[in-house]
């Protein structure tokens, strides 16, 4: 899962970065309204956590030209305002959810994963590709029923192409998706994930899941030839 966090004080969005960093997401961070609204509209984002008092560009704004544009990615407000009036114009701009600071990482946490389990992302719905199934509410991958020992970076790769089942993925939309726009990735990194990948779910004995589309990237299927 990637996050956008618009934030403009360093320290507050260095603490989101880390606790969701360790919590197994891929997450991005900017601290201008105008940039937050570019890395909005060009890359495709699970969730953003989006502050409201921002230099250039307000959160309101960026919020509404994202909903204008038919950007329907789900959006935590943050914000020191804590009246009823400001709560629900944010929430009539497009918001999804409301969270006042100060507050508690486990809270915003629980917020985010509540916005990651609503269509259409339906986060927590097993996700099954053949006999292979994923569990995002457990962090768990079977494959026959037998429990798949993969590393954080593993496991968000197969999650991201078991939510795009027989869909070609390129390698840059997979670094798009998996690191964030501050990591310096090496081509052949896909590649590398990929063999790890195979070496645990495509083993000897279970049909292969994931393809190779030569020149393009992969695709996970149930048929080579879809």
């Amino acid at each position: 899962m990637r996050i956008l966090i618009v934030e403009d004080e360093p320290a507050i969005a260095q603490f989101i970065r880390q606790g969701l960093t360790e919590a197994n997401y891929t997450v991005d961070v900017v601290g201008d309204g105008r940039d937050a609204l570019d890395y909005a509209l060009a890359t495709e984002y699970d969730a953003i956590a989006l502050d409201i008092l921002l230099p250039r560009l307000d959160g309101l704004q960026i919020l509404q030209v994202l909903r204008a544009r038919g950007n329907k990615t789900p959006v935590l407000l943050l914000t020191a305002r804590d009246t009823v009036e400001d709560r629900v114009r944010g929430l009539d701009h497009g918001a999804d959810d409301y969270l006042v600071k100060p507050f508690a990482f486990a809270e915003l946490l629980a917020r985010l994963r509540a916005l990651l389990r609503r269509p259409p992302l339906q986060a927590d719905a097993v996700l099954r590709v053949a006999d292979l199934e994923l569990d995002p509410a457990r962090h768990e991958a079977r494959r026959g029923g037998q429990r798949l020992d993969l590393s954080p970076r593993e496991y968000q790769l197969l999650e991201f192409l078991m939510r795009h089942p027989d869909q070609v993925l390129t390698r840059t939309q997979i670094i798009e998706h998996l690191w964030d726009l501050d990591s310096y990735v090496e081509s052949n990194v896909v590649d590398v994930y990929i063999g790890y990948l195979r070496r645990k779910i495509d083993r000897a004995g279970n049909r292969p899941l994931i393809h190779t589309v030569r020149g393009v990237g992969y695709r996970m299927s149930e048929d080579a030839d879809a």
